[in-house]
């Protein structure tokens, strides 16, 4: 089982767990220091399954965990996904910026 937690209000960066249907659950992951939330996303099969909440236990725990932890970096990771072994983060790479200074021309012409 692959649960992804997904910064509300933001698209996901990496595909989703493989599934036919994703459902996202109803309880979203909140930071306890300040108002960042996460929607969870699950395979439709494994999240109506009858002991889906007992296996799901240990993958939420290490979700919230990494969620607290990305508090430190103003939660700029807006994309975990979890197996239950390990948590992996996934962040938009760094736009780099050219100052205005250092752009040439568009044209060949110099008035």
């Amino acid at each position: 089982m692959i649960i992804a937690a997904i910064r509300s209000g933001t698209d996901p960066i990496a595909p989703l767990p493989p599934a036919t249907f994703h459902r996202t659950l109803e309880d979203p992951i909140y930071c306890p220091k300040c108002e960042a939330s996460y929607n969870l996303v699950v395979d439709y099969d494994q999240a109506v399954g009858r002991h889906f909440a007992n296996e799901s236990r240990r993958h939420l725990a290490m979700l919230r965990k990494a969620v607290m932890m990305g508090h430190a970096s103003d939660h700029r990771v807006t994309h975990f996904e979890t197996n239950g072994v390990i948590v992996t983060s996934h962040t938009l790479p760094k736009m780099e910026t050219t100052p205005v200074t250092a752009l040439k021309p568009l044209t060949k012409l110099i008035n």
